[in-house]
């Protein structure tokens, strides 16, 4: 679809929200297809996680997003998709490549939102491609469990906090589950989630620099547990590290349920996403140094750089490797 003015930040560049929502509709739309394409139990396929996501290029108004998904893996309880997206200047003719993402999907019947239904298989081409889509799964699942495991944090406000602090940057935004939120089985979409998460870390982002700033990548989103219709969420975003023209940005997922439900809020989804500073003519420019007071604080910046270098040395790695080829 075109990308029209109110999909986009003040500068013109299409908010990396709006294009996470457009890839996991993509996989929704295939997966849920393929859970169905068998005689049995009628299903939704709900999201339950997205792999590391790197925004290749901005995407701008006036140009048409189109979005491709394919399956490439079959668990028993959970599909693969793997979700192209590339942009085309309709004047020019000019297109490119912007993003390239993974989701895994699980299937829930539509008669039961708590049950979870078998996958139908997919004939692979080679044996070494299910045997790769195998070790991709086993070590999503393990991430998953560790993930869930380390969320615990609160966010809470901080009375007059200097610039370039943690709490000086750090946003919160709640949000009412609407129906137009939510799938058939009444619990939301994951691409309404992650637009929002956008939309808070933005803010982080933007408030920390001062500057237009854009998603350069996503880091594996996690979605712990279903939201229901009717719930409502408090998506909340802080800063953890930054580094010479980057800024990590924690955000997390919070939900309390429907009134006449007497359970307590709990964390539904969790992900890093990883910001740049532009000028106004689109070069990047530097980010001003995360000032850290806690120790908190300290301990998420140094697991902040980590998680900075180990990506910088895959990418390394890709490019050396490409050049050999």
């Amino acid at each position: 679809r075109i990308m029209r003015p109110d999909d986009a930040n003040v500068a013109g560049n299409v908010h990396g929200g709006t294009i996470l929502k457009m890839i996991e509709e993509a996989g929704a739309i295939i997966s849920t297809r393929h859970c169905n394409s068998e005689a049995g139990e009628p299903c939704v396929a709900a999201l339950a996680r997205v792999e590391r996501t790197d925004f290749l290029s901005p995407v701008c108004i006036g140009e048409v997003a189109n979005v491709s998904a394919e399956i490439t893996y079959t668990s028993r309880h959970s599909v693969e998709v793997q979700v192209n997206v590339m942009s085309e200047n309709i004047l020019t003719g000019a297109k490119k490549v912007t993003n390239k993402a993974t989701l895994w999907y699980v299937p829930l019947s539509l008669k039961n939102v708590n049950k979870v239904l078998e996958v139908p298989p997919i004939q692979y081409a080679r044996k070494e491609q299910e045997d790769e889509g195998k070790k991709r799964y086993e070590e999503q699942k393990l991430d998953r469990l560790e993930t869930k495991q380390r969320n615990g944090d609160m966010i809470f406000p901080i009375i007059n906090p200097e610039p370039h602090t943690v709490g000086y940057s750090q946003s919160s935004l709640i949000h009412l589950v609407g129906p137009s939120d939510c799938t058939l089985l009444g619990f939301v979409h994951g691409g309404v989630t992650m637009k929002l998460m956008d939309e808070v870390a933005g803010i982080v982002a933007a408030r920390h620099c001062k500057t237009n700033i854009v998603t350069a990548s996503v880091d594996a989103i996690n979605f712990h547990e279903k939201i229901k219709k009717g719930s409502v969420i408090t998506i909340s975003g802080r800063m953890t590290f930054t580094s010479n023209k980057s800024m990590e940005i924690e955000v997390f997922v919070d939900a309390d349920p429907f009134v006449d439900e007497p359970r307590e809020r709990y964390r539904a989804v969790s992900a890093f996403f990883t910001y740049v500073s532009l000028s106004k003519d689109g070069k990047p420019l530097p980010v001003p140094q995360l000032l850290t007071e806690t120790e908190d604080e300290k301990r998420r910046f140094e697991e902040g750089k980590g998680r900075y270098l180990q990506t910088k040395a895959k990418r390394q790695a890709q490019m050396q490797q490409a050049a050999q080829q």
